[in-house]
């Protein structure tokens, strides 16, 4: 039996299982495949990024820290200038397309095998920024398609696309890295994120005919920044983000002696990371399936802000009361697991209620000077508390007190996100994206 047109409950039997209408499908089929090409692209470049920061030094990894944040820094300006003055469909794939380019680059360099010296630490900057970049840019054009109620809906399976991409590209980098060798892993990335552009292509038309004209946004270059200042709600998700870069450095940085102690090989190393990261992708992708939809569609943003970050605390207490390299591992697996499965598909959905500039410019602002300074912040600290040779005890208390603030600010930026959403009027409001303040 059909539904009425007063109901947004799809009709069919498939529909009623996913909370996908017809109308939804392609749109939802084609930007499956964008983050899968994404995340499966970086997901080869991961674990070879952490074996050129292992091989740079861990004494050294602050210092990669800062050439991260100098780098988003010259960054922002430049991709603020793409946003203002030229529409989507030319700034999304000059984007993409610049980092092809640069993957193409490091191929010469890595298969001549010259200059290693300064292409080690470039490489592990140059995929920490292109990280950040493409997946913020992916989940702004996200948000400009799809509202916030349908945001509740398809960013679960959205995500899980990127999921299954971030599970293909570790799986495929541990199984060929020591046959072919890392060069010929980038062409392999490079190709994949052609495969990216060709979803853009297709998903361009659909966000035409769904929010209009695709004009250039316009505003200043550095308007980011200055969104993000003026508004208090874009000053929290920016706070939830530095509590979890504050976290997610803690982990990083044990992780990164335990394995420099342990293995001796780059290839191993590699193979090591890129186990680590087929375990979270997978726990990731059956979170998704499981858990995402169903806590967001029922109950909000609330519960998937504050769920992965008490974990964490949970985690970070009993490492502190029995430390170990097999427990620090385990919370590393279920940090980023919470990250990829619960907290950036809610913390996603926060922008589909903000105005055009501030989804592609404050959005990119937050993700990416914002997180890799609290990186270069969080870096540094932790240098000195590396230097102090605290024990994995005392280190881990220092994170469940970040963990504890972590969750109680989600708490309170997902109540707020949530009953903004219960005060609008649905008839009225469902396309509508007004401005924060």
């Amino acid at each position: 039996m059909p539904a009425s047109p007063s109901t947004s409950i799809p009709a069919s039997r498939l529909a009623l299982l996913t909370g996908v209408t017809r109308e939804e499908r392609p749109a939802l089929a084609w930007s499956f495949f964008y983050f899968f090409s994404l995340l499966c692209a970086y997901g080869l470049l991961r674990p070879l990024r952490e074996e050129m920061g292992v091989r740079h030094g861990v004494n050294k990894l602050q210092w990669l820290f800062s050439g991260t944040f100098a780098c988003m820094l010259l960054a922002q300006p430049l991709y603020g200038a793409l946003v203002s003055r030229f529409e989507r469909r030319i700034f999304l794939p000059v984007v993409y397309g610049f980092f092809i380019a640069c993957l193409l680059g490091f191929y010469v360099v890595f298969r001549l095998d010259r200059g290693m010296t300064v292409a080690v630490p470039a490489f592990f900057i140059w995929v920490s920024v292109f990280n950040l970049f493409v997946v913020s840019v992916f989940w702004s054009f996200m948000s400009d398609i799809f509202t916030s109620e349908e945001a509740k809906r398809l960013y679960g399976i959205i995500a899980a696309g990127g999921t299954c991409g971030a599970l293909a590209g570790p799986a495929l980098t541990a199984l060929l890295v020591q046959r072919v060798g890392v060069p010929q892993l980038m062409l392999i990335s490079a190709l994949l994120l052609v495969g990216a552009l060709v979803a853009i292509v297709r998903l361009l038309p659909w966000a035409t005919q769904r929010r209009g004209a695709d004009t250039a946004i316009g505003g200043t270059v550095l308007a980011g920044a200055r969104l993000v200042a003026g508004s208090p709600f874009l000053r929290a998700i920016a706070g939830l983000l530095l509590l979890y870069v504050t976290v997610n450095t803690i982990l990083y940085y044990q992780q990164a002696a335990v394995v420099a102690a342990a293995f001796t090989d780059s290839a191993a190393r590699a193979a090591y990371f890129a186990r680590i990261d087929f375990a979270v992708n997978a726990l990731t992708v059956v979170t998704q399936v499981v858990v995402t939809r169903v806590l967001l569609t029922r109950f909000g943003v609330t519960p998937l802000l504050m769920l992965s970050p008490l974990l964490v605390a949970a985690g970070f207490a009993w490492l502190a009361s029995a430390p170990g390299p097999l427990l620090l591992a385990g919370i590393q697996i279920v940090h980023r697991a919470g990250n990829f499965s619960l907290i950036a598909p809610a913390r996603e959905s926060l922008f589909t209620r903000v105005d055009r500039e501030s989804r592609y410019k404050a959005k990119a602002f937050i993700d990416t000077a914002i997180y890799r300074g609290g990186d270069l912040v969080v870096g540094w600290c932790m240098a000195v508390v590396t230097s102090m040779k605290l024990p994995l005890g005392q280190v881990a208390l220092i994170g469940l007190v970040v963990a504890c603030v972590w969750a109680l600010l989600g708490w309170r930026v997902g109540r707020t996100h949530d009953a903004h959403l219960a005060a609008a009027a649905p008839p009225s409001t469902s396309s509508a994206r007004p401005v924060v303040s």
